[in-house]
């Protein structure tokens, strides 16, 4: 027997609260999370950040989002900064083996990589989804190509099961020893992209995406009952805690949408958007019986609880000061006098957050809704009644626990978020429109003059139809050398040149799942006529022809160590400018 609990630890994309059987889905089963919930303490009303990025950050850390420099998904606004301590740089420390299957989200460069932050194993997908520009490109879900530990590698098969089944070997590989396995799915997000034989149970139902979306989770369900039967099998079950969760509101927003009466989805403020699932088992600490758990709970809770629950001392931990705490007290007594406490959620998805904005202040009893709006959300689960009128003190108390927390996690807004260049973890970092920052927004200056998400380049769609306009990317020079920049339209992986176009063709994707509206996100791409490119760091700023025939623009510059703004750009003789979508860096040698 492990002294030490084993962890799986299972996250899936953009499902909400009502996309589950056992919460009630008149549709969707779900028999394998059925049998989980059965054996799990769960916790009723836990909340994460209503988008991707941002809950990560605060389950890795225990800190809110915003305070950690994650605030969006996209332009450089998920890169997680790089004095956080994650969960697995502490069970690392503590003796676990640590992998990560799927979706990181938190930056694709070093040192923001999940290898960098404390995952020994990983096989994982470029930015917050597969097909988006950071991934390999071409991926479609199937027989996709995934980066191990940083080496791209194709893998056989549906993303899911290929994250799930890469899970079952490390558990068997690690079994006599305590390991922390993360799968965390791509699924159900957009696009709906899932065999037939998992979706054609609900296409009489329900619409094409909406059984698309069903059939994308009930492989989920279909994977976790493969990872408790091998459990069962290898005699973990018993030292196990696991815990299943989503990481916001739902994403598929229609009028068959099951929303357990909650109001709002994804991207919302109201409880719909960030109230989700959480499923925790241990059964070695009696914890295997189904129970709900109805106290205020969040993701910034997951850290100091998993820690707790794996017998690491927190108090030797102090220095990371939480912003959550452990929920272990509430697991081990049902009757333990848990105190109210508030807890502060928002929706940034901008270059600079606003203050307020689709922000929600949340008691036991209570939510103020971006400032002004104020529910009982024991009394009015649907947030339907504004009593903000009836109770003007509630409104100011939860306005002054706003401002607190603003104080808190608003301390580095303007501080850069650099992605290094010239290290030998990465000897190329591929920079890529993802990652540009906005660059129409001066630190420091007013955040309402350009709340506009336009310049945002982050699926490879956008990339085949050359849109975008352009931005800066924040790097790090690790040392002084010579530079060497391959400025390029498309990735190393395609072959067409600067100034070609990609022919449509049905070759090499998975067009027979796929709905039609998306089928350009994997075939074709517009030509655009470049005759020039530019770069500009620093002092420097250089400019070329571009060759007819070429595949990039490559600049030579010398470098001292230290931060800098880059900036790329690719124009054609009409004044049509683009920044270059992909930036090959590497030190030259010396």
């Amino acid at each position: 027997m492990n002294k030490q609990p084993n962890i799986i630890f299972i996250l899936t994309d953009d499902q909400g609260y009502g996309d589950l059987e056992c919460h009630g889905n008149p549709i969707l089963k779900t028999p394998h999370i059925n049998r989980l919930y059965d054996q799990s303490i769960h916790f009723t009303d836990f909340h994460v950040g209503p988008t991707c990025a941002p809950t990560r950050s605060g389950l890795y850390t225990g800190h809110f989002a915003n305070s950690t420099g994650v605030w969006h998904t996209v332009g450089g606004r998920s890169l997680l900064r790089g004095n956080e301590t994650t969960i697995a740089d502490v069970l690392q420390e503590n003796g676990y083996h640590t992998a990560l299957f799927g979706k990181w989200h938190l930056g694709d460069n070093y040192p923001y990589r999940p290898q960098d932050r404390g995952f020994e194993t990983v096989v994982c997908h470029g930015g917050g989804g597969i097909s988006q520009v950071p991934d390999y490109w071409g991926n479609d879900y199937f027989d996709d190509t995934f980066m191990v530990n940083g080496i791209p590698k194709q893998f056989s098969g549906y993303c899911t099961d290929v994250f799930f089944d890469l899970a079952c070997d490390y558990i068997q590989e690690h079994q006599s020893e305590p390991f922390a396995c993360f799968v965390t799915c791509n699924a159900p997000h957009e696009p709906y992209n899932v065999e037939s034989r998992y979706s054609s149970t609900y296409r009489d139902k329900v619409s094409i995406d909406r059984s698309n979306f069903y059939g994308m989770i009930a492989n989920i369900d279909e994977n976790v009952g493969k990872v408790e039967s091998l459990l069962n099998e290898l005699g973990l079950y018993e030292d196990t805690i696991f815990i299943f969760m989503t990481d916001n509101g739902s994403s598929m927003v229609d009028d068959d949408m099951h929303t357990c009466g909650l109001r709002g989805s994804k991207n919302s403020p109201y409880d719909g958007g960030h109230r989700v699932p959480f499923f925790l088992r241990y059964p070695r600490l009696g914890l295997d019986q189904s129970r709900d758990i109805q106290a205020l709970s969040s993701h910034v809770d997951f850290m100091p609880t998993v820690m707790d629950l794996c017998g690491i001392d927190l108090q030797r931990y102090s220095k990371l000061n939480f912003h959550g705490k452990s929920l272990k007290p509430l697991l081990v007594d049902p009757d333990h006098d848990w105190q109210d406490r508030t807890i502060v959620t928002d929706s940034q998805r901008l270059p600079y957050p606003v203050k307020w904005r689709q922000s929600a202040v949340m008691s036991q009893q209570w939510r103020l809704i971006n400032g002004c709006e104020l529910y009982d959300i024991i009394q009015d689960r649907g947030q339907t009644h504004d009593l903000s009128d009836q109770h003007p003190d509630i409104v100011n108390q939860l306005r002054s626990a706003y401002e607190q927390w603003w104080e808190i996690v608003s301390i580095k807004f303007d501080d850069d978020i650099p992605i290094t260049i010239g290290h030998p973890d990465e000897p190329v970092t591929c920079l890529t429109a993802h990652d540009w920052r906005d660059p129409n927004h001066v630190p420091g200056s007013d955040p309402f003059v350009k709340e506009s998400n336009d310049y945002l380049v982050y699926n490879q769609a956008h990339i085949r139809k050359g849109l975008g306009q352009n931005g800066y990317f924040e790097i790090h020079v690790q040392q002084h050398g010579c530079y060497q920049f391959e400025l390029q339209r498309w990735p190393r992986e395609e072959p067409a040149t600067m100034t070609k176009g990609i022919a449509h063709s049905d070759d090499g994707w998975r067009k027979d799942v796929i709905h039609p509206r998306h089928y350009d996100e994997y075939s074709g791409g517009i030509a655009i006529a470049f005759t020039t490119a530019g770069i500009r760091i620093g002092n420097h700023e250089q400019t070329k022809r571009i060759e007819p025939k070429s595949h990039a623009a490559i600049f030579n510059l010398e470098l001292e160590s230290g931060d800098y703004h880059l900036t790329t750009w690719l124009r054609t003789d009409e004044g049509l400018e683009r920044g270059a979508y992909y930036v090959y860096v590497s030190l030259m040698d010396q």
